[in-house]
């Protein structure tokens, strides 16, 4: 999306049909794993996105030859002569994402060293690297402060341990994952996180050749293994996209087909969306999405999977202004998601954030000393405005309050919204939405 605004005339709903590809959160972590391999590997259904791109850079200034497959959308990545990288092309290419951080494990296996720069990303709370550091110096590695970054080596090679994550985080269990594979001995992985797309990097990780059991309540067993090959895999769909299109045919009245949604990645999602008055026909190429009447107030507490996803929260709130009555969504995931609501508020929705969370309610999802609680209470209705996208999730929760509102919106910095959203104008203007592109 080579745009930095867009104008949005809205108060049209959405109808039509939108295609999903290989979910964000799984393709890149893939494309990492391939670094292991010792021949290529051939990853199949990998979105256009601007995620996807930075790590093809890191990839290639560490001497991966990647290269398109006939299909359009196929990557082929060859590992064989993997180098160091200079700390300043790594920089270059990691400014905004934190995906460097899974590089450490393949690169001590592959190089006996690897460099973190300065970690970016969406600016939605801390994501503390320390899970990632700790486990990496049980294996074995050494970690060195500098001030560009952090640089870690492995003398005496990576070695097979016991991790426990105080919290299942998806990001230091992909770490212990990508690390284990090649270590000597066994790992075992205590409060893992089991979220579709961590479950797909196993199966990859598996084709490669990797010895991985997944145990009862959130346990997994790496045997460590000396030699990997590539792999042959097409990435599993965007569940976070689905839920996302879902939203905005809940928010705009509208009709949205979401090709390749698949049911078993949606389950909690679409218990919410029932219960908040959308309806919903599942078929084998996909799922269909609407309204099944008014819209009415839910209760929410996000929560790592199976639970109601983070990022499935801020596209429902936009729907949730719809809804007649008092909604609540409690964030349990992040510290500071709420903030795109303020853009809300401007439209005319009645948000009030509680910034240290709400007591009292019945809960599922244990209190959280992070946790912030957002009250919405609708319906309210939303005129257009002039919006600043904020983060990739609430860019895309922007662009639907925009698309529900009356009137004109002018959405700027949308580039962040490339970073997990393929063709996000061409899907929208398909859905009939009334766009036009600032100068």
């Amino acid at each position: 999306m080579n745009v930095d605004s867009i104008t949005i005339n809205g108060g049209k709903p959405l109808n039509g049909r939108v295609e999903l590809r290989g979910a964000k959160n799984f393709v890149t972590k893939a494309m990492v794993a391939s670094l292991l391999g010792e021949t290529p590997s051939t990853l199949r259904g990998v979105p256009n996105i601007s995620d996807v791109r930075i790590v093809r850079g890191l990839l290639e200034v560490h001497g991966v030859n990647v290269t398109e497959g006939a299909s359009g959308d196929d990557l082929i990545l060859d590992p064989v002569n993997v180098e160091s990288a200079h700390h300043a092309d790594i920089d270059a290419h990691a400014g905004s994402s934190r995906i460097p951080i899974l590089f450490c494990g393949p690169l001590l296996h592959r190089l006996g060293e690897a460099f973190i720069p300065d970690l970016g990303g969406c600016r939605i709370g801390d994501r503390p690297i320390d899970f990632h550091l700790d486990a990496l110096r049980k294996f074995g590695a050494t970690v060195e402060k500098l001030p560009a970054g952090i640089r870690l080596t492995a003398p005496n090679g990576l070695t097979g341990t016991t991790v426990h994550l105080p919290y299942p985080s998806v990001g230091a269990t992909e770490q212990v994952l990508l690390t284990a594979v090649r270590a000597r001995g066994t790992t075992e992985l205590r409060g893992a996180a089991i979220e579709p797309e961590i479950m797909d990097l196993i199966a990859v990780l598996q084709k490669m050749g990797a010895l991985i059991s997944y145990e009862p309540n959130r346990v997994i067993l790496i045997e460590g293994v000396e030699h990997l090959s590539g792999y042959d895999h097409r990435a599993i769909r965007d569940r976070n996209e689905a839920a996302s299109w879902a939203a905005a045919a809940l928010a705009t009245d509208g009709d949205v087909f979401v090709g390749g949604a698949r049911q078993e990645d949606l389950m909690t999602f679409l218990n919410v969306f029932r219960k908040a008055g959308g309806e919903f026909d599942i078929v084998d190429d996909g799922i269909r999405f609407g309204r099944a009447g008014a819209l009415r107030p839910v209760v929410i507490e996000t929560d790592v999977h199976p639970g109601f996803m983070t990022d499935w929260q801020q596209p429902m709130i936009v729907a949730l202004t719809q809804a007649e009555g008092e909604s609540i969504v409690h964030e349990t995931v992040y510290e500071n998601r709420f903030g795109f609501t303020d853009a809300l508020v401007r439209m005319g929705a009645d948000i009030t954030i509680h910034p240290n969370g709400l007591q009292g309610y019945p809960r599922r999802v244990p209190h959280r000393n992070l946790e912030q609680a957002a009250v919405i209470r609708g319906a309210t209705h939303l005129s257009g405005a002039d919006i600043e996208v904020p983060d990739l999730r609430g860019g895309f929760s922007h662009v639907i309050a925009a698309l529900t509102a009356e009137g004109r919106s002018r959405v700027s910095n949308v580039g962040i919204i490339a970073r997990g959203y393929e063709n996000l104008l061409t899907k929208l203007e398909l859905l009939g939405a009334d766009i036009t592109l600032d100068a």
